[in-house]
């Protein structure tokens, strides 16, 4: 894979491609897109080396985020997080997306789907962006931090506008002392059934992983958006 960085709109990307697609020797099938925070930049090789595209070739765009829980987050949530901030930049990064990283990336590499996909608060990021936007064609959000307040009656009046998704999480998120944090399971199980009623049972799925929310990020993440991959409408 060739990484390239650029900047647009003032944050910094790395773009992801096979060599003859960074090359224009090869058109690609769909696009993946996903948050880069600091803490994530170290695993980004290995999360790329890991995703399987089951012969579909694919390209990927990581693009920056500023602070981790303000420009993903939302909607406030005070037992969380009482950064007055938290809650009010969301809507300011899906347009970074929508109005600037996708024409580039379309520039490039074509009219093809696009598979929005995240981490944590990415992972909740790109389940909400999908709800007001129909230009993700899939979802690939592991452990997504659905603890938010109120977020299974958000998604009831808010059905996702994308045609797949991908959900996971840990089997020991749900098991912590954080009553807030501890509702994550019963969010993502209601979300998932949701989804069901939604999509249909095909176009959906729930994955449980083993341990807790910090562990195995990159490789949660890679199984998102290969399961994407394989299940995207072309």
């Amino acid at each position: 894979m060739v990484r390239e960085e650029i900047i647009l709109g003032g944050r910094a990307c790395q773009i992801w491609a096979e060599e003859a697609v960074a090359a224009g020797r090869a058109g690609v099938q769909c696009l993946l897109v996903q948050t880069m925070g600091r803490h994530e930049r170290p695993s980004l090789e290995r999360e790329v080396s890991l995703i399987a595209g089951g012969g579909r070739p694919w390209a990927m765009a990581f693009f920056e985020i500023f602070d981790w829980a303000t420009d993903l987050t939302p909607w406030p949530d005070p037992k969380i997080d009482r950064n007055p901030e938290v809650g009010r930049h969301a809507e300011e990064t899906l347009a970074f997306v929508t109005n600037t990283l996708l024409p580039a990336l379309t520039d490039r590499f074509g009219p093809v789907p696009v598979i929005l996909g995240g981490y944590s608060l990415g992972g909740l990021f790109a389940l909400w962006a999908s709800m007001h936007t129909d230009r993700f064609a899939a979802v690939a959000a592991a452990s997504p931090s659905l603890w938010i307040r109120d977020w299974l009656p958000y998604a009831q009046g808010h059905p996702v506008l994308a045609s797949a998704v991908y959900l996971s999480l840990g089997d020991r998120e749900e098991h912590v002392r954080n009553t807030a944090i501890a509702r994550v399971g019963d969010c993502v199980r209601g979300q998932y059934a949701l989804l069901q009623s939604q999509l249909g049972e095909s176009a959906c799925t729930l994955r449980w992983e083993s341990g807790g929310h910090f562990s195995d990020n990159d490789a949660r993440q890679a199984r998102a958006f290969s399961w994407c991959i394989r299940n995207v409408r072309m």
